[in-house]
């Protein structure tokens, strides 16, 4: 079995907890999205594609992303070259790294399919369920932090542009994956990524994304659209992985590469 579908079925929780019934479903127009008392769209909320991995409304290209290019079709030669190195077993979400882009082209989804924003006056928390990762960003205006390593996530910072919420990040590590679960993507640590939230309605989210890595690829990945939608359930459940937990995924990858 890949190391995609086995990592699918040990991270995403029980489907049936998080696949909405058919009434949630219906279609009905949404009422406007709600607003912080600063004036701000308030973009808190579970968020997903509809259903987790494989369940009921789940699209892994996501709305609007189909034929899209990827990371990976923009490397530079020596890129391209040394991706045909790697695989599976080189995968560093395998001992539980976690991404620095997303599967899904969805920064704070992570490896997984669901995660949750709590918005407050001078911060917006990204909450991911899988690896139970976070990512604060301030909104107050504040630069860029020049006194922090760098990191697997990078440092973000936040600012709105009219209804439009932009996170700016910069300075991560180089050794983590842009994707994983069967897609090679490294990068290095001159990659620098810009994303837009718009909440479009009460249920609507829409993000796009800018990634640049002038060490890797021959120009910027602008990423498809994609849509999420609110979730019918107001938490998120954390998913603590451990190499432990992992131990088959890396020997199935170990043999896919015999």
């Amino acid at each position: 079995m890949k190391t995609a579908a086995l990592i699918a079925i040990t991270l995403a929780w029980p489907l049936a907890a998080q696949t909405p019934s058919p009434s949630a479903q219906t279609a009905s127009p949404a009422p406007a999205a709600p607003r912080t008392a600063d004036g701000h769209p308030d973009l808190s909320g579970v968020w997903w594609r509809g259903a987790d991995v494989g369940g009921r409304g789940f699209n892994a290209g996501g709305r609007g992303g189909g034929g899209a290019p990827t990371f990976a079709s923009l490397y530079q030669a020596s890129a391209a070259a040394k991706a045909k190195t790697l695989s599976d077993k080189d995968d560093p979400t395998l001992g539980c790294v976690p991404t620095a882009f997303g599967t899904l082209n969805v920064s704070m989804f992570d490896v997984g399919a669901v995660a949750q924003i709590v918005q407050t006056p001078k911060f917006v928390v990204m909450l991911t369920e899988t690896f139970h990762g976070f990512q604060i960003i301030p909104t107050d205006g504040r630069p860029h932090r020049d006194d922090v390593p760098p990191s697997y996530r990078g440092d973000a910072v936040g600012r709105w542009e009219g209804d439009t919420f932009v996170v700016d990040k910069t300075n991560f590590t180089d050794n983590t994956w842009i994707s994983a679960e069967g897609r090679v993507s490294f990068h290095s640590d001159a990659l620098h990524t810009m994303e837009r939230y718009r909440r479009v309605d009460a249920k609507t989210l829409e993000i796009e994304a800018t990634v640049e890595d002038p060490k890797v690829l021959s120009k910027p990945w602008v990423v498809a659209k994609q849509t999420l939608v609110l979730a019918p359930f107001d938490q998120i459940m954390p998913l603590i992985c451990t190499p432990g937990d992992t131990k088959e995924l890396i020997d199935a990858a170990q043999s896919a590469k015999k």
